[in-house]
């Protein structure tokens, strides 16, 4: 196994700059200063044609002048600049590069050349390089910050990975008033030669890192992507966000960095594969993967809600519940025991409201230690704690009753024990904090600077819990296997020769339900016929009620052509409905006949490829209302067959696939197989792009697909994607 580049390019012991100078409003200068000022104990060493020495560092008038080949390359000088510099270093021997100059990829054709040529430097001279287009690193291991913001916070758990420059840089002054330290911060910039899968795959590996919070703008190789993150989840968590699903996020991608951005909903499938929770702001991936890199794991469902007003309170009871969490009443016993420290007229069941008592030690420590202890709880939430803050607010209204005395003599008669708050950490239990005040009261800079996290609302202290749960799932799962892909069953690479052969764009409702019945899914058993009397002979072989239908390639849909009879019950009626559908056609085409399928219960599934993502499985509600409705979900293809078990569970109207109306529940297993067969075929057809199976009716318990259609439009190329998916690892379909 290759050694992750970031292992060495994050670790330098010597940096040259590049681009740094005198003039403090440089960006190059912005940068040296920070590498020199927030620590950084290795040697660094300016480059610069005239000046002889730069920020108080001896400077040197080039590469070869350096007095050793330093170990990272910073670079941040014009493009035309860069590639004859990249050569220079390649020659001195340096192994890693920041990029931090833009104007390469993301900028047209001639920065693309430029970007190539880059490239090919790296690989001749061995250099692995972050960028271009990108911020810098932060190590706070190293007290290593190449960024243009001061670090000062000090070192912290959460590992965060950018696609924007922006959010490992202008973030950090509010990331340091609300106690959120990182571990290591990369931004990728165009990801030219290190991108966001090998910056998650060096801080899943990275001991310091607890959590992983990724800015994602596209996933440029999705089999690696889930590979990578499916290895990393069982072990921490990583959140990501995704920002290119609409039309407005996907141009924005392709101007900043070069992305190709693909619809939100396969981002959604992707992240929910690979065992990511996904996150909708920049705020929450901040704050969330703060809290789970500094919290225990959420063992179970139970959270105690304890509040000093009624309101926050019902707020952080509400959103938990809507999360899937549960704020179960608390025991007699329990309530037995909080009752000599509430207020008389206070509720003491779950949530715990002090009505705005100011007695903080009450609501910060004692309280929550015998819930706690109780064994009635999994986590906690806490609203209101405060002291110095609310005082700080106050004094003006206070001030000419303690005749003008100075703030903290107000402050100094009201008992402080925000220090012993912390203890309640000893529990090995989640706590999440909600208060209105930042770190200018003493007890929401305790709680940070101890590891637990303080939000600015209710719903965010809950939402963090939620976000914690949805890790617990992510544990839950079986461990992860690669999806061995079979070579494609006989019968099915016949018809899809055959097809070619004639030069159809797709296959026809017969030619695609038997394409689909030799990967073993459950399709109608049908006869195909020409003329009338074969469709007449054939109805009463198959006997009534039967289904009759046009099937020709050119023909893909026939709802509402008067091309589909249903519900044939006599010879009279086939007769009838074979003719009216060649009137309605216009031309001779044949007809396709089977069983009349019976169930209320209607589903889709299919196969999409999508440019920059490749082939994905959909799978929801069907029938005519499928656009309508729209509960659908998708998947990055191959699936496992507990994989498709999910995506099953993942629809909205999943209680329809249970006991409903005294129709049986659905077999969930044969449903998953076939979701399951339905996700090797792009890997193992590229030359198939895209399959609509709608609708699958659920006939008694079991999956039957009535209707289906397989487009070609895959290229040759797809069939890479099969050996990423599972190298080596072939066999035959078994049913």
């Amino acid at each position: 196994m290759s050694v992750n580049p970031l292992v060495q390019l994050m670790s330098p012991k010597s940096i040259a700059t590049v681009g740094a100078g005198n003039n403090f409003m440089k960006m190059g200068t912005m940068h040296a200063l920070s590498m020199i000022k927030d620590g950084f104990k290795g040697n660094v060493y300016p480059i610069h044609p005239r000046d002889e020495s730069i920020l108080g560092l001896k400077a040197y008038p080039s590469v070869e002048a350096l007095p050793e080949a330093p170990d990272l390359a910073f670079l941040v000088v014009p493009s035309v600049e860069v590639v004859r510099l990249m050569e220079e270093f390649g020659r001195k021997g340096t192994k890693s590069a920041i990029i931090i100059t833009a104007g390469f990829g993301e900028m047209g054709e001639e920065g693309r050349r430029m970007q190539e040529r880059l490239i090919e430097i790296s690989a001749r001279y061995g250099i692995r390089f972050l960028g271009p287009n990108c911020m810098g690193i932060i190590n706070t291991a190293l007290s290593l910050n190449t960024t243009v913001m001061p670090y000062t916070h000090g070192p912290g758990n959460l590992g965060f990975a950018s696609q924007s420059g922006t959010y490992v840089t202008q973030s950090i002054p509010y990331l340091g008033k609300r106690g959120i330290r990182f571990s290591k911060a990369i931004s990728v910039g165009n990801s030219a030669n290190i991108d966001i899968i090998d910056a998650l795959e060096y801080l899943g590996e990275d001991e310091q890192t607890r959590a992983i919070s990724l800015y994602i703008e596209g996933i440029r190789d999705i089999p690696r992507f889930i590979g990578v993150a499916r290895a990393i989840t069982p072990r921490k968590p990583v959140l990501a966000q995704y920002i290119g699903g609409s039309g407005a996020g996907a141009r924005s991608g392709l101007s900043h960095t070069g992305s190709m951005a693909a619809p939100d909903h396969l981002y959604e499938g992707l992240f929910r594969h690979a065992g990511i929770v996904r996150v909708h702001s920049i705020e929450e991936l901040y704050h969330y993967g703060n809290a789970l890199a500094s919290q225990p794991r959420l063992e179970g469902r139970r959270i105690g809600v304890l509040t000093n007003s009624g309101g926050p309170g019902s707020a952080i009871a509400n959103a938990l519940e809507e999360g899937g969490l549960e704020v179960p009443e608390f025991s007699a016993g329990l309530r037995e025991k909080l009752r000599p420290l509430m207020p008389p007229h206070a509720p003491c069941g779950n949530p715990v409201d002090l009505t705005f008592s100011m007695d903080s030690e009450v609501l910060s420590r004692k309280i929550p230690e015998i819930v706690l202890a109780s064994g009635e709880v999994d986590a906690i939430a806490i609203h209101g704690v405060l002291r110095s803050g609310y005082i700080r607010a106050a004094y003006d209204h206070f001030k000419e009753f303690i005749n003008n005395a100075p703030v903290d003599v107000l402050l100094n008669s009201v008992p402080n024990s925000s220090e012993g708050n912390v203890s309640i950490a000893r529990f090995g239990k989640p706590i999440s904090i909600s208060s209105f005040y930042d770190r200018d009261d003493d007890y929401t800079t305790a709680y940070q600077d101890n590891g637990i996290p303080v939000f600015d609302s209710p719903e965010k202290a809950a939402g963090a819990i939620v976000c914690m749960n949805r890790y617990r799932e992510v544990l839950q799962r079986k461990p992860w296997k690669p999806v061995a892909v079979p070579q494609p069953p006989a019968e099915a690479s016949r018809l899809v020769a055959a097809c070619a052969g004639k030069g159809q764009r797709n296959m026809d409702e017969h030619e695609s339900k038997l394409f689909l019945d030799a990967w073993g899914i459950p399709v109608t058993r049908e006869v195909i016929a020409s003329t009338e009397e074969e469709a007449v002979a054939a109805a009463e072989r198959l006997g009534f009620p039967l289904v009759m239908k046009a099937s020709a390639a050119d023909i893909l849909h026939k709802t509402g052509k008067g091309l589909i009879h249903l519900s044939l019950k006599s010879r009279e009626e086939a007769i009838s409905s074979y003719r009216a559908i060649q009137k309605s056609a216009g031309v001779s085409v044949p007809v396709i006949l089977y069983r009349m399928v019976s169930g209320d219960r209607e589903l889709v599934a299919g196969v999409v490829r999508t440019p920059g993502f490749g082939p994905g499985v959909m799978f929801g509600v069907g029938g005519i209302f499928t656009e309508a409705l729209g509960d659908t979900v998708f998947r990055p293809a191959p699936l496992s067959e507990e994989d498709a078990a999910e995506m099953v569970r993942d629809i909205r109207s999943r209680k329809l696939l249970g006991r409903f109306r005294g129709m049986p529940e659905v077999n969930i297993i044969s449903l998953s197989r076939a979701l399951h067969r339905l996700s090797l075929i792009p890997i193992a057809h590229p030359e198939i792009g895209e399959i609509d199976i709608n609708p699958i009716i659920i006939e008694g318990s079991e999956p039957i697909a009535v209707d289906a259609l397989v487009i070609f439009g895959g290229s040759r190329q797809n069939a890479a994607q099969k050996k990423a998916v599972a190298p080596g690892v072939e066999g035959k379909l078994t049913n």
